[in-house]
């Protein structure tokens, strides 16, 4: 399913809401979608599992506020399985950033979904993020990235450059 198509089965635009909720409430300083949802907008659609939700924490504690943003989600209703949040069954997961990915969060593109606005990962941080994960899902996101998103390769290769980071060998 593609990110930019509405969605009867995906909850996203409640997702991306209740992000925006989040710093409203002044819980986190601000957020982007990464992980597969971020990749489906710049690639072929794929299946994937969960939404990912990387935010900068207000809470620069050991838990960067995690307690609070479950609890603040809990009370408007969503549920909380293992390590995710549950919104009309769908899983999300709220990750702190720090830096690979806190720097995706701020240079993030800012885009709107279902009237709501978004900022999502850029096609040249998931890519460097992959690479910095290394496994195989990451390797094959890799590729689809480079053979299917319109990558700006200044910008991609600065990334990799300034976090140490190589793109894996085919």
């Amino acid at each position: 399913m593609a990110i930019n198509e509405p969605s009867d089965n995906l909850p996203l635009a409640e997702v991306l809401r209740a992000a925006n909720g989040l710093v409203t409430a002044g819980l986190i300083d601000d957020w982007a979608l990464g992980g597969a949802l971020a990749a489906i907008y710049y690639v072929e659609p794929f299946t994937t599992y969960d939404a990912d939700i990387f935010f900068i924490p207000k809470d620069k504690g050991l838990t960067a506020g995690i307690p609070t943003i479950y609890a603040h989600l809990q009370a408007q209703g969503w549920r909380v399985e293992r390590e995710h949040l549950l919104v009309r069954g769908f899983p999300v997961q709220f990750l702190a950033a720090s830096g690979l990915t806190e720097e995706a969060v701020r240079e993030a593109e800012q885009i709107e979904y279902e009237g709501v606005a978004a900022k999502i990962f850029r096609a040249e941080h998931i890519v460097a993020i992959a690479a910095s994960v290394g496994r195989a899902k990451d390797k094959a996101r890799i590729e689809q990235l480079l053979q299917q998103a319109d990558l700006d390769q200044s910008r991609l290769e600065n990334i990799l450059q300034r976090h140490n980071l190589k793109l894996p060998q085919p």
